[in-house]
Parts: structure tokens; C-alpha cells; sequence
């Protein structure tokens, strides 16, 4: 083929994947390079900056190679969206790692601040979580010493992870937020449409610091690969971009992407308040924003990450047994996910995961398997309190692939579960925005999971519920 060609980037938080889909949806070509993430003892996850933007570099060398740059017609970038950098506008340099959305470092800080949650949440549609941008940037700049002195000589950015590529790689070096990673810095308000001078002021990061803040489609500089210039229209957040993969927005639909964490999506007409929910924003232009009701689990196949570390073996080995199994297994234990902090919609950064009873390798990995699915069974009921039941789940992500979890959100659902083939949600969701989401675009082929009666499982479900709101406090 040799027609026009969309390349998606991809910077995820275990790798950075570039992709080239045709305007109807084909892929082309696609490469994928993984970077590190550091964890050390105290709970700090990090990853080195300098990685990240080689392997944005590096992926996108290798495609070049399958897909000429000749034929690349526009680019955009999905980055994870609460991880933050901080960098020197004058050399592009890093002046600290780049802080994962998995950090919580600032949760004790964060706690001087809880009397103002409510306010933080009426600006923001976020919970007072540090997960999001704003206490990761306080501590840069009350404990690194670079980031301290540049601030002072007024050389210091900082802010979302995807600026600090969009300045480094860009031929134009430009200093741009777009609205769905500002957005998860508790800084930005979907409400104002803008940096919140209240909230800056309550966290005491200076404006001068931060990127111009911008809608995701926007003319954001030019890509430079093999002499070719290629325009750069989209800069969004990776999960953000996930229900553009399976062709036109469904208003009657609950999106949920299964990854590292797994994410629960509602579209809605406008920016609602709808605590314990987020309010977030997944496409901007000019003139329209695209808002969702989002529900997040950080624990999904990080929780599995997790099993692997207290078990010692292979959970991919135990999921391929599960693939196959019943709904419910009334022997197995209870597992407390709050793997990389509890997420909506029970808010607690700070909570210990762990099996209630016993159980074999094989029924741990269910009971964390299992989780996964009570907790968004847990955001959808939430869900439920503001707009009509969904009419379908839309499953994507690469813990998608597990039959066993489909059925399990199929039966606590009562709704049916639509799986995408195609794992890689994010790469094909931002190549339909970069491409101006063209009528063709084609989403891939999805195998259906009807909901089935299972009263085993949903006891199970009221019975962890009860577990969980008890060891989270809440009941």
C-alpha cells in the first residue's frame, strides 16, 4: 500500500509504542520499546527521562523502517497522564526523574491540605489523590535541589509528562499542556477550561512554571524523521483515547480499558460532579469538549505484578488455566486489591493489599483476577447513581484477552461485553483523533460475552464489598 499513513505514539509506563494505521483503520507497520521503572523501598516509582524520550526516538526509527516517513500524513502522542517532569526550558534538559502516576509520595503532604478536598474537587471533578500532578511537582520543588535553583532563575517547566516530550522532541520546542494530562495534575480545571489560579495558589506552584495549556487537537510543532517534517495535531492521555478506538463515541456505553490499571469510562454531554467519580475530559478542540465519568483501579495487571512478587510464579500460567474456568469458585480466598494505592471509588492511597482465607497459587490469581472485576463492578454501580445503566461494555487492553474476566463483568454487569482483537486500544483510538476521525475508520473485529446467572458470584461480590468498605474504613 502506499497511501497516507497516521503514526501513534504511544509512551506508556512499560514501553513506548509507535504505530502507522491507514485511514480506514488498517495497521501498517508498528514498533515497540520497552523502558524501566524504579521502585525503591520507600515506595518511590520513577523513571528515568532520558529513556523515555530515546525510546519515542527509538520506536519511531524502527517504524520508519517497516512504514517510509514519506507517507506519514500527521502524528500524535497518548501519554500516561498523572506522571509529571520537570526540565529546563532553555536546554531541554531533565532536572529530576520523571515521577510515575504510581507514585504516592505525597500523600502525607496531601493530608495537611484534606479540609480543602471538597474545594479541590469542585475545580477539579478529581479526589484530593497523590496519584495526580500537584504533589508530585510541590515535592520536585521542596526536595530537589536543581529543580529549586532553576525555579529561582526562572528556567524551570514542569507539568505533565507528554509536555516534556512535546518540548524535547519537537522541532519547535514548544512549552504546551494539552487539556487531558493538565487535566490529572489537580492544577487544571475541566470547569474554567484552564489553569486554576485558586488552585495554584493552594499548592503553591507558580504559574510561570507550567505549560500554555491547549486543547488535545491542536497544531503542536513538527516531528522531524529521515528529512520528512510531520505535523503533530493530537497530544492526549493514554487512557483518554481508548474509546476512540471502537469508532464514534456510544453515550449508551461503559468503556473499560484493561491494562497496568484498569479504567472505567461513562461519556457524558457535559463535566459532571460526581464524587467518588472523576470528571475527565478525553478529546478538546475550540470549539467541543468530549467529557467522561471515569472510575480508575490502579490495581488491575499491576495487581497481577504484584501476585507474581508474593508468589513467585508465573500469573500469565495460572490466567491461561483461568482462561477456561467457572465464574465462581466458593473456596477461593478474598483479595483486598489497593495494589499502587485503593482508586475510586473508595480513595484510600495508602492501604495495605491482602488475601482474606486461603487458597492455592491458582485461586489467588482468581481472587485477583476477581478483584479486578468487583472493583469495576463498584465504579459502574457509582456510575449508575448519575446516568441510565450501560447497554454494553466495550473491554479493550491486553488483560482483556482473559475470558474468564470478560464473563465475570459480563454476569456482575447484567450487560453485555463487547472485546476488541486488537490489544493495543491507545495506538488505534489515537491514530482515528490524528486522523480527524474519518467515517471509514474501522474499529477491529469484537467477540461478544452475554451475561450469565451466576448467584455464586454476585454473593461473593457483596461479600468482598463488605470486606473492602470495612478494611478501607468505610463501613
Amino acid at each position: 500500500m502506499t497511501g497516507a499513513v497516521y503514526v501513534a505514539i504511544d509512551q506508556g509506563g512499560h514501553a513506548t509504542r509507535a504505530s502507522a494505521y491507514a485511514a480506514d483503520g488498517t495497521i501498517e507497520g508498528a514498533a515497540f520499546v520497552t523502558i524501566a521503572t524504579q521502585r525503591n523501598a520507600i515506595g518511590h516509582v520513577e523513571h528515568d527521562p532520558e529513556e523515555v524520550v530515546t525510546s519515542v526516538g527509538t520506536a519511531l526509527a524502527e517504524l520508519a523502517r517497516i512504514v517510509p516517513p514519506a507517507r506519514w500524513a500527521a502524528a500524535g502522542f497518548a501519554v500516561q497522564r498523572s506522571s509529571i517532569a520537570c526540565w529546563d526550558a532553555e536546554s531541554g534538559r531533565a532536572l529530576a526523574p520523571v515521577i510515575s502516576w504510581q507514585d504516592t509520595r505525597g500523600a502525607a503532604w496531601l493530608r495537611s491540605h484534606a479540609r480543602r478536598a471538597e474545594d479541590v474537587q469542585r475545580l477539579t471533578g478529581l479526589q484530593l489523590s497523590p496519584h495526580y500532578g500537584a504533589s508530585k511537582l510541590r515535592w520536585c520543588l521542596d526536595h530537589v535541589p536543581e529543580v529549586r535553583s532553576a525555579a529561582a532563575q526562572s528556567r524551570l517547566r514542569a507539568g505533565p509528562l507528554a509536555s516534556y516530550l512535546l518540548h524535547r522532541l519537537l522541532l519547535e520546542r514548544p512549552l504546551l499542556a494539552d487539556a487531558s494530562t493538565a487535566a490529572r495534575t489537580l492544577l487544571w480545571s475541566p470547569f474554567e477550561r484552564d489553569w486554576s489560579g485558586e488552585l495554584l495558589e493552594l499548592f503553591g506552584i507558580p504559574r510561570a512554571i507550567l505549560p500554555r495549556a491547549t486543547g488535545t487537537s491542536h497544531a503542536f510543532g513538527t516531528l522531524l524523521c529521515d528529512d520528512c517534517r510531520i505535523p503533530v495535531n493530537t497530544c492526549n492521555g493514554d487512557q483518554s483515547v481508548v474509546p476512540f478506538a471502537a469508532g464514534p463515541l456510544d453515550f449508551e456505553a461503559a468503556y473499560v480499558n484493561l491494562g497496568t490499571g484498569a479504567f472505567v469510562l461513562r461519556p457524558t454531554p457535559d463535566a459532571l460532579h460526581a464524587p467518588p467519580l472523576l470528571t475527565s475530559v478525553i478529546r478538546a478542540d475550540d470549539e467541543h469538549y468530549d467529557f467522561v465519568l471515569e472510575g480508575s483501579v490502579n490495581g488491575a495487571g499491576a495487581a497481577l505484578a504484584w501476585l507474581e512478587r508474593h508468589q513467585g510464579s508465573a500469573a500469565d500460567r495460572l490466567l491461561a488455566v483461568l482462561d477456561r474456568a467457572e465464574l465462581a469458585d466458593d473456596d477461593a480466598p478474598f483479595f483486598l486489591n489497593g495494589v499502587a494505592g485503593l482508586a475510586s471509588p473508595f480513595w484510600r492511597p495508602e492501604f495495605e493489599s491482602r488475601f482474606v482465607g486461603e487458597g492455592t497459587d491458582l485461586q489467588q490469581c482468581r481472587a485477583v483476577l476477581e478483584s479486578v472485576a468487583f472493583l469495576i463492578k463498584a465504579n459502574l454501580d457509582e456510575m449508575d447513581r448519575h446516568r441510565a445503566a450501560p447497554t454494553r461494555l466495550i473491554a479493550s487492553g491486553g488483560l482483556a484477552e482473559n475470558r474468564l474476566l470478560c464473563r465475570l463483568l459480563a454476569c456482575l454487569s447484567e450487560s453485555p461485553v463487547d472485546r476488541g482483537s486488537d490489544r493495543e486500544a491507545t495506538s488505534r483510538g489515537l491514530a482515528c483523533l490524528v486522523a480527524g476521525m474519518p467515517a471509514g475508520f474501522r474499529g477491529p473485529p469484537v467477540e461478544r460475552f452475554e451475561p450469565e446467572h451466576e448467584p455464586g458470584l454476585l454473593a461473593r461480590y457483596l461479600k468482598w464489598l463488605g470486606l473492602m468498605r470495612e478494611a478501607a474504613g468505610d463501613g
